[in-house]
Parts: structure tokens; sequence; C-alpha cells
């Protein structure tokens, strides 16, 4: 952290005029106070396995360094070796450190590096936790930054390109199908694929990554559409080409017509990214199979998620989109049982009444 750390800094005042009286003068004390601290610098090096030079300074071994050891320091004058006791005077002062401004702020950073196997979110979430327990200066404002930050931004620009992908998937299906209902229950595969990604994380035991499953559910959502898009538009087809039949035969017309290319588009979409999925990378030209390397797991949340939403958002497209078309009108059905039901009531009621 950059937090002003406490301590003692020492002070060496110089009495210039013991100091001549004695024969010493003020270059000499300093040069003598180095050996003890940082060392005279007396040349410089380059070695040959590197490109800057290194510093060559002349100090006092270890055990002779401590402050103990400055009243026992002493000078080579004209009349011999003189203690620098006599005429320097060393005093405690508090030692002055950094401070750190950012747009006329006064900063402290505190930065860390997650240790193997913890993930930076939980240790981020558990601080705040820790955070809201302790009872802070309202003047200080705790800022997360780092990979935090990026998170969040990456986050926020998934979510709109999210939203703006949706849109104008809503848009173009409206203005095809000529039917809000229609879309809307095209659009219903996406909340079905992202629900399926959760699950795979869950199974998988894969970390939420905002990078690479948030971009995995974003493509997913041009993905999993085609298999509503197809079933609907065969709906559609039938019922135009065929006025006599009942809603349930169109309905189930079509999804024995379109079963095999929706599972077809599943299976080779979910088994071509299943080796990366599993982090296997096929290196086709060397012969090489490997398990876990560095390029295979790059892209393992990614194909994962595109796998587990499409798997899971295929399965409840075939149950879940033939039942939200028979929808429709088996509510209008229902209404009208319901109002026959009322009237034969009403019906009822009045031939009572006229015979009493």
């Amino acid at each position: 952290d950059t937090a002003p750390v406490p301590g003692i800094e020492w002070q060496v005042q110089v009495d210039r005029a013991k100091a001549a009286m004695a024969g010493a003068d003020v270059s000499s004390v300093g040069a003598a106070i180095q050996l003890i601290t940082n060392g005279i610098l007396v040349g410089s090096y380059r070695p040959d396995d590197a490109q800057d030079e290194v510093d060559i300074r002349v100090r006092y071994p270890e055990e002779y360094r401590g402050v103990s050891h400055l009243d026992q320091l002493r000078v080579s004058t004209q009349r011999g070796q003189v203690p620098i006791s006599s005429f320097v005077e060393r005093t405690a002062k508090p030692k002055v450190s950094t401070i750190f401004r950012q747009n006329g702020q006064r900063v402290m950073y505190v930065r860390a590096n997650p240790a193997p196997g913890i993930l930076a979110n939980d240790k981020v979430d558990e601080i705040r936790r820790w955070l809201s327990t302790q009872q802070v200066n309202p003047t200080v404002n705790i800022t997360f930054r780092g990979a935090n930050e990026e998170q969040q931004a990456v986050s926020q620009f998934i979510g709109v390109a999210f939203t703006l992908s949706l849109i104008l998937m809503g848009i173009l299906l409206v203005t095809q199908f000529n039917s809000f209902y229609q879309a809307l229950l095209v659009l219903s595969a996406v909340m079905m694929s992202t629900v399926g990604v959760l699950l795979g994380l869950l199974i998988t035991g894969y970390a939420f990554s905002a990078i690479m499953t948030g971009i995995g559910i974003v493509a997913l959502a041009g993905i999993i559409v085609n298999n509503n898009i197809v079933l609907i538009d065969a709906f559609n087809y039938l019922r135009r080409e065929n006025p006599g039949w009942d809603m349930q035969r169109v309905i189930i017309t079509t999804g024995c017509q379109r079963l095999r290319p929706v599972f077809l588009t599943t299976f080779t979409t979910g088994f071509g990214l299943l080796p990366m999925a599993a982090g296997v990378s096929i290196d086709l030209i060397g012969r090489e199979v490997e398990v876990g390397g560095p390029i295979a797991s790059y892209w393992v949340q990614l194909a994962s998620a595109i796998v587990s939403g499409l798997s899971f958002a295929t399965i409840l497209t075939l149950i879940v989109t033939p039942a939200l078309l028979m929808a429709p009108q088996a509510i209008r059905q229902l209404l009208r049982e319901i109002e026959a039901h009322i009237q034969t009531f009403q019906k009822k009621l009045t031939t009572s009444g006229v015979k009493s």
C-alpha cells in the first residue's frame, strides 16, 4: 500500500564553529555518515548480461550500520581522528512520507493479487462486507479499481450490446411475422438459453466471467432464435396452406417436420464446440492432443456457455414453443366455455324466476 508509514528520521546538525576548531568540514562528516547509510558512490559497473549500470558503493559491514554507531564515527583531520559527536548533534524527527494526489484529491492505493484458486470477485465482496461493519470516516471515499473496474466496464458494454441486439431482432421479427406475440415467442428462447448457461456454470463449477461468458450469452442469442424461427415459420405456412386443419394438428405436424432440422442444428454446434468446452486442444498438423492447455483454457468459458445454453434452450423450445403457440386458442376456448356456462346459469335463473 501507499499509506504513510510512521517512522523516525534522524537529522544531523553540524556545529560549523566547533567543526572548524577541530579541523573538520561538513563534506567529511557527510562522507562518514554515508558509510553507515547508503554508502559512498565510487563508480559504476555494467555486467555483460545487463543493459543498465550498477552502482559501486562503499560502506561499513552490516553489523556496524546501526544508529548507535553514529556517535562512534570519526573523521580524519590534521590533528588525527576526531569523533563527530564532539561537534554534531543528532535529533529524531517524524519521518516525512510521500503523498500521492489525483485530480487534487489525496489518494492511497492498496494493491493485492488473489492467491491461487481464489476468485478476485469473492475477495472484493468479502472486503465490502467487512467495510460495512467498520466505522470509516465519511469523508473517505473507497473505490475498487483494477480488475474490478475493468469487469464493470465490460459488463456495462455487454449489457448495452445485448439489449440492442434484442431490440434489433425484435424489430426484424415483427416486420417478418407481422405479430408481436410470435416475435416475443421467438425472443423467449434467449431467456431460456441464459438460464441454461447459468445451470451449466453450476454443473461444471466454472465461475461467471463478465467477458467470456457474457460474450457467449450475446452470441448464443443470435444462434438459439433460429430454432424458434424455423418452428414458427413452418407453423404459419401450414396454417395458411391448410385452413381446414385444427390448431392441434397444425402444431403436431410442425413439430414432426422441423424436429430433425432443429436437432441437427443443435448437435452440430454443440459437438463442434464440445472439445473446446472440455479444454481439449487438437493440433492436426503436429498430431498432438493437449488437455488443459493455455489456448484451450482461454476459450473454455465461452464454449461451455454456448454448449450448455444451446442444449437447454433447444429442449425447452421443442416443448414450450408449441405449447405457447396453442395457448391463444386454448385461452379463447376457455373464455368461450366460461361465457357459455354463465349464459346457461343466467337462463336457469330466469326460468326459475318465471315459474315462481
